[in-house]
């Protein structure tokens, strides 16, 4: 499956590629970036690649390299996952610590809900850690409601943990969409 290539403001979506392992290392061995994630950071470049390796083979999975206007290198990752038929899409996202607090993650996932809408679905949610701080905060300014508290929903490495279910639907994203 070729994927679309997305431009916003100030970023360039494009397929996530194996050459990206070298860029998103950083990412993938932050500890603190990943505690709420589901793997736990990496300590090896190989365990990075691997990882990385094993994500874009998995064609479940659509995945997109979150790169800079006139830069190729990958800071993060955007990624959506159709869970049942009926339109239903899982949504991800990561990004390089240095890139925090730039709304560059709300930018980046916002294009990519825009591409998911445009393509039919219908409905689009995120799972995350109730501890997850900013990724609850990407959820809302995207404009997302809280739908569900599971808990002890998963095993993880930090321990069991409740997962929060955030949901958007197409109309909503139509009539709220917020400019990035």
């Amino acid at each position: 499956m070729t994927l679309p290539v997305m431009t916003t403001k100030r970023l360039v979506l494009r397929p996530l590629r194996i050459e990206d392992a070298e860029a998103l290392h950083p990412m993938y061995s932050d500890a603190e970036a990943n505690t709420y994630g589901s793997h736990p950071s990496t300590t090896t470049f190989e365990e990075s690649r691997d990882r990385l390796e094993k994500g874009i083979a998995d064609q479940a999975w659509r995945a997109w390299a979150v790169t800079l206007k006139g830069d190729d290198t990958a800071i993060g990752s955007v990624a959506s996952y159709e869970k049942r038929q009926g339109r239903v899409t899982e949504i991800g996202y990561a990004l390089k610590r240095a890139y925090w607090g730039k709304g560059l993650v709300t930018e980046a996932v916002a294009a990519m809900i825009d591409l998911l809408f445009a393509e039919g679905q219908r409905r689009v949610f995120a799972d995350t850690d109730p501890d997850n701080a900013p990724s609850i905060a990407v959820l809302k300014r995207l404009g997302f409601t809280l739908e569900a508290t599971l808990r002890a929903e998963w095993q993880t490495h930090i321990g069991v943990r409740d997962s929060l279910i955030w949901g958007l639907l197409a109309d909503e994203w139509k009539a709220t969409r917020p400019r990035t």
